[in-house]
C-alpha cells in the first residue's frame, strides 16, 4: 500500500506503540463477536468500532479499534499491547473456526494531527492507498493511518497519548492489565462494549455491574507537575482513594488517568508524593 503523505497538513509520524492483528475468512466476524466485548456482527463493512478483549472474570486485557473492512476481513489497532501476543493467545480458542490470525509484518501504524481525507467518524476510507481512521474529538482532528512504514517523530507520538488519556482512551502498560473491568476504565464513554448481545468472556459480569447499577469506580483525569508512575496510589489526606491507570509525560510533568469513586471531586489529591489537578474528560471519542 503506498502513502500519499501530501494529502494532509501536518507530518505523519510513526506510532511504535501501537501495533496490527488481522483475522481473515469466512468465520472472522463470528469469531470477534465471540471473543470480545462490542458487537461486531452488527458493524457495517466499512466501518469501525471501540472494542475490548476481557478475561473471564470481566477485567480488561485490551483496548483496541476494531475496523470491519468486509464480513470477512477485521483489522485490529492495538496500542501498547504486543501483536504477536495477542494474536498467540487469541488463537488457542479457534478450534474450528475458518479464519486466520495474522500480524503483518508489511503495514505499520502512523499518525497525524490532521483530519482524514475522506473518513469520518466510524467510516473508514482506503482509496488514498492507506486504511484511515477517524480518531478525531473535541481536542482537534486526529487521524490514525495504516500502510507504509514512516519515520517517528518522539515529540509528536508523546502529543499523540497526551491527547489520548485527555480523551479518556486508557493506554495500559502491562502491569495494568487485567487489572480493571469495562466500567471502571469508563469504556462506556466510548462505547466500547455492549451489554445487549451475546456471550462473551466475562459478560455475565459486566452485564451484572450495568443492570444492578453496582459500579462505584471511573475514570478521572488529571496532571501533575511532576512524574507519576502507573499503578502508583492516588490518596486524599493519607486515605487511599483510587490508583493511576496510565500516564505519560507533559512537559516536564505528566497527565495521567486515575480509577477514582464515582462523582468523586475532592482537590487536596497527591499520588507518588505530588500534587494533582484535576482535567476534564474530553468527549467526541466515542464511536
Amino acid at each position: 500500500m503506498a502513502d500519499n503523505l501530501s494529502r494532509t497538513s501536518t507530518p505523519v509520524f510513526a506510532l511504535p506503540d501501537h501495533a496490527l492483528v488481522v483475522l481473515e475468512g469466512p468465520d472472522a466476524v463470528a469469531f470477534a463477536h465471540a471473543q470480545f466485548a462490542n458487537d461486531v456482527v452488527s458493524l457495517a463493512p466499512g466501518n469501525w468500532q471501540w472494542n475490548a478483549w476481557l478475561t473471564p472474570k470481566g477485567r480488561v486485557i485490551a483496548v483496541f479499534a476494531l475496523a470491519k473492512r468486509t464480513d470477512g476481513s477485521l483489522w485490529l489497532v492495538l496500542p501498547d499491547h504486543p501483536a504477536g501476543l495477542f494474536a498467540e493467545t487469541l488463537r488457542r480458542f479457534v478450534f474450528r473456526r475458518k479464519l486466520k490470525i495474522e500480524v503483518p509484518t508489511d503495514l505499520a501504524v502512523s499518525a497525524t494531527f490532521s483530519a482524514p481525507a475522506r473518513a469520518t467518524g466510524t467510516v473508514l476510507d482506503e482509496t488514498g492507498g492507506a486504511l484511515e481512521l477517524d480518531l478525531g474529538g473535541d481536542g482537534g482532528p486526529r487521524t490514525w493511518r495504516i500502510g507504509n512504514a514512516v519515520a517517528e517523530d518522539p515529540a509528536s507520538q508523546a502529543a499523540w497519548q497526551v491527547a489520548d488519556l485527555r480523551h479518556g482512551l486508557p493506554r495500559l502498560p502491562a502491569s495494568q492489565r487485567e487489572q480493571w473491568t469495562p466500567q471502571q476504565l469508563a469504556l462506556d464513554r466510548l462505547a466500547a462494549y455492549s451489554v445487549k448481545k451475546g456471550c462473551y468472556p466475562g459478560q455475565e459480569i459486566v452485564a451484572r455491574t450495568h443492570f444492578l447499577g453496582k459500579a462505584k469506580r471511573s475514570l478521572q483525569c488529571f496532571a501533575s507537575d511532576n512524574p507519576v508512575a502507573d499503578g502508583a496510589p492516588v490518596r486524599e489526606n493519607d486515605r487511599e482513594v483510587g490508583e493511576v491507570v496510565c500516564t505519560t509525560p507533559d512537559h516536564g510533568g505528566s497527565v495521567l488517568l486515575a480509577v477514582m469513586p464515582l462523582e468523586h471531586a475532592g482537590t487536596d489529591l497527591v499520588a507518588d508524593g505530588h500534587l494533582l489537578t484535576r482535567q476534564p474528560l474530553l468527549d467526541g471519542l466515542r464511536r
